[in-house]
Order: structure tokens, then sequence, then C-alpha cells
């Protein structure tokens, strides 16, 4: 069983399943986040989903380029959860599974390419405060433990 974070699901309404990868990229004591800024904003680990055809590991690697301007290292899968939300740049009710990985922040090679996406380096325990969703949170104080 996978773990939820945040809104009990709506009896009645229609759920669309949403597979995602997400990665906490952390460097001594600081972690690589992305903040949303529309409709936002909204601090999150970088990530996002899947696309038809394409792997966990290849999305993750792509999601966190996309919305960081960084290329990462040895991704290493350590958890997953879902949550029940709206998604409003798709008008989309989602059950979103989050497919957590941890990875090695290794060269920025730019901004974002992602519209509204600017990377940021926090301290992991303002991060554990601050992060968007309970899930990110979650992860980010088991991480936080391990330092």
């Amino acid at each position: 069983m996978i773990r939820r974070f945040g809104e009990t699901p709506e009896p009645g309404r229609k759920y669309t399943r949403r597979v995602g990868v997400y990665a906490l990229l952390p460097r001594r004591s600081h972690l690589l986040l992305t903040c949303q800024t529309e409709p936002g904003p909204d601090l999150q680990l970088p990530g996002g989903g899947i696309d038809p055809g394409e792997s966990p590991i290849t999305a993750l690697h792509r999601e966190v380029f996309e919305e960081t301007g960084w290329l990462i290292a040895a991704p290493r899968r350590i958890g997953a959860f879902r949550r029940f939300t709206f998604m409003p740049e798709y008008d989309l009710w989602a059950e979103k599974v989050c497919l957590i990985y941890r990875a090695r922040p290794v060269r920025r090679i730019g901004p974002p390419t992602e519209a509204f996406h600017e990377a940021l380096w926090m301290e992991t325990a303002d991060a554990v405060g601050l992060l968007g969703n309970g899930g990110d949170r979650y992860f980010a104080e088991i991480h936080l433990g391990s330092l």
C-alpha cells in the first residue's frame, strides 16, 4: 500500500491516475528545489509526469533538467506516495502517484527550460517546512534525519 498525503478523494469525483517521478537532490545540507511561480508560487521537489513509452529514469533526468537546468547522476528510488489533487495547468482532477528518487546534482547547464519554474538551493531543514505538499515534506524530513 502506498502512503497517501493531502486531501481525501471526493466521493463520486473521477480522478485520472498520473504517475510521476520526483527527486531529492542533496548537496551538503541543502536541497535543489524548484519553485513553480504560476499559478503558485509552489515550492516542489523537481520532477513530473512520465510520458507514454518513457522509462521512469529517463523521465526523471528530463523533468529535473526542465525544472532546474541541472544534470543529475546515480538516481536511486527511495519510496513513493500518492495524493489526490486538482491540476489547473491540465484542468484535471488527478490521483498522482509520485515515485521518489535520490540523485546527485552534477552540473547546471542553464536556467530551467519549463515555463514558470525557478531553481533554488535551500537548507534541507527549511525545505521540510516550506515544500508545498505533504509527500515532498515527508521525504525531505527523512533525508534530513540521515544528515
